[in-house]
């Protein structure tokens, strides 16, 4: 499924199986998560290097030259020479390149990636359950060790990313209070499920300061919300790629030491440590699935916020 132009349909195509150079293996894709980046670089707000591209960039794929099965994330390719690459920073190199953007992705049957760039998957996890791991997990993870070590923590937007840091998150003896659209009930629901102490809508005060705050939904407007809603000394993470502009806000609500800071992308570190993790949480992923022609729908649904699951996309 190619996108040929921002804010175009994705449209299917036929095209002969990818062929790879050194350094990269080509991927029997058995599933694909549905990132809101996919959406940003649908709607033009994310431009990456090339069109048209196949998006997706949370792929299961078997190397066909090995039969292993392996996990593609959205970092898909560094210099490894600039100041960032050098000091383990490697998600600030300006000169990546991401799958799904600058790279041919995953909503497609097969898929072509730099084998440095390839993360082992762990046993436990299907091919579908595995999918939501490589970026709403990976960037949750990120997202909640720049937190550093809350013990009340805030989600803001309960999604596929907030539903898996959700469950990590209670595995580390935090207390989550979770922020949810307004008369979404059944998100609500699906967070204390998972553990969640609180669920309110995001306009609400919990019912404790909190400690740190994620937001995962990228809505600016939510930035000063959460900056009240976190203690002196708190920390908000913006964990999205894009956000709408933060509106104004009076210097108190950032006074008393509070943080805000943003995250950038992910590392491979952050994809070892995590994979490993998981599986002692355990993480359950809760997906639903679409086959590949409907795409589209599936970023439309994510888009209107019809899910409060991880939605994946299967050939």
């Amino acid at each position: 499924m190619r996108l040929k132009g921002p804010g175009r349909a994705l449209e299917r195509d036929i095209v002969a199986v990818p062929r790879t150079s050194p350094d990269e293996v080509l991927l029997e894709v058995r599933a694909c998560g549905v990132c809101r980046t996919d959406l940003h670089v649908l709607d033009g707000e994310v431009r990456g290097s090339r069109l048209p591209v196949v998006l997706g960039h949370q792929i299961v794929g078997v190397d066909e030259a090995t039969g292993e099965r392996l996990g593609v994330p959205w970092l898909g390719w560094t210099c490894g020479a600039c100041r960032f690459c050098r000091s383990g920073r490697e998600n600030l190199c300006a000169q990546a390149r991401f799958t799904g953007c600058d790279i041919d992705g995953g909503f497609a049957a097969y898929a072509v990636a730099d084998e440095r760039f390839c993360l082992p998957l762990p046993e436990g996890f299907g091919d579908r359950e595995a999918a939501p791991l490589l970026c709403a997990g990976l960037i949750g993870h990120r997202a909640l060790r720049m937190a550093g070590d809350p013990e009340r923590l805030g989600l803001y937007g309960f999604g596929a990313a907030a539903h898996i840091v959700c469950q990590v998150a209670v595995h580390e003896g935090r207390r989550v209070f979770a922020f949810t659209r307004a008369g979404d009930d059944a998100a609500a629901a699906f967070a204390r499920s998972l553990g969640a102490e609180w669920a309110g809508a995001a306009e609400d005060r919990p019912p404790e300061e909190l400690d740190a705050a994620l937001i995962f939904a990228p809505v600016g407007a939510l930035v000063p919300l959460a900056l009240r809603a976190v203690a002196r000394g708190g920390t908000v993470v913006c964990a999205g790629i894009h956000m709408s502009d933060i509106p104004a806000f009076p210097y108190a609500d950032l006074w008393g030491e509070r943080s805000l800071r943003s995250v950038a992308n992910l590392t491979r570190r952050d994809g070892e440590e995590f994979l490993r993790l998981a599986p002692r949480v355990p993480v359950r992923t809760t997906v639903t699935v679409y086959p590949l022609a409907r795409a589209g729908d599936a970023l439309e649904d994510l888009r209107h916020g019809r899910l409060s699951r991880a939605a994946v996309v299967v050939p």
